[in-house]
């Protein structure tokens, strides 16, 4: 029951935004009565976790495979592909955004320990990629984690407010100019805001 009521919440959020979103319209979308979500799920951020941790899990399955194959700008990429084919859990997440930002949500720590387990995975990944020559050892891999993660999310946010926007080809421009800058020694800037 548990599991047909979390694929309801998926379809449901597949046809409306997290702002509409319901007891109401999971109960419709699994053919449940609203008394047994609750039964399994007695407040909404448990439904709530409980989704994104399947959903996220289910879309990151098939995509797992291209980090230990081909590194992590495309394993990013392949979730930009598949967000592209199916924008409604970034869509989801984003939505969350607001919640993560607020410490004493019962959500908070959950999202906060999501995101750092993804940026960890990435920077792991980057490492790996070192090794394996995919990258430069002049790039550090939690920055390097935290510029193509802030590439990819930037990128994904600007696709929803601008829905015209190639993102894949975005991307790929991005993550270029990027990682052409992970050749580089970094050199701290110096910023003289007093010159004229």
């Amino acid at each position: 029951m548990r599991l047909r009521i979390i694929q309801g919440a998926i379809s449901m959020f597949h046809r409306f935004a997290f702002h509409d979103a319901s007891f109401d319209l999971v109960a419709a979308s699994a053919k449940v009565t609203v008394g047994e979500v609750t039964d399994h799920f007695p407040t909404w951020e448990g439904l709530l976790v409980a989704t994104i941790d399947y959903w996220n899990g289910q879309r990151m399955r098939p995509i797992l495979p291209l980090a230990q194959q081909h590194g992590a700008v495309m394993f990013l990429r392949g979730i930009v592909q598949a967000n592209i084919e199916d924008p409604s859990l970034m869509r989801l997440l984003s939505a969350t955004v607001n919640i993560a930002a607020t410490p004493e949500h019962p959500m908070a720590s959950f999202l906060h320990q999501e995101w750092h387990r993804f940026h960890l995975m990435v920077a792991q990944q980057l490492t790996a990629d070192i090794r394996a020559g995919r990258e430069p050892a002049t790039m550090e891999p939690a920055r390097g984690a935290e510029q193509l993660i802030a590439l990819y999310e930037g990128l994904q946010l600007q696709s929803m407010v601008r829905p015209a926007m190639n993102l894949l080809e975005a991307y790929d421009r991005a993550v270029t100019r990027m990682r052409a800058g992970w050749t580089r020694e970094y050199i701290a800037p110096v910023w003289d805001l007093d010159s004229h």
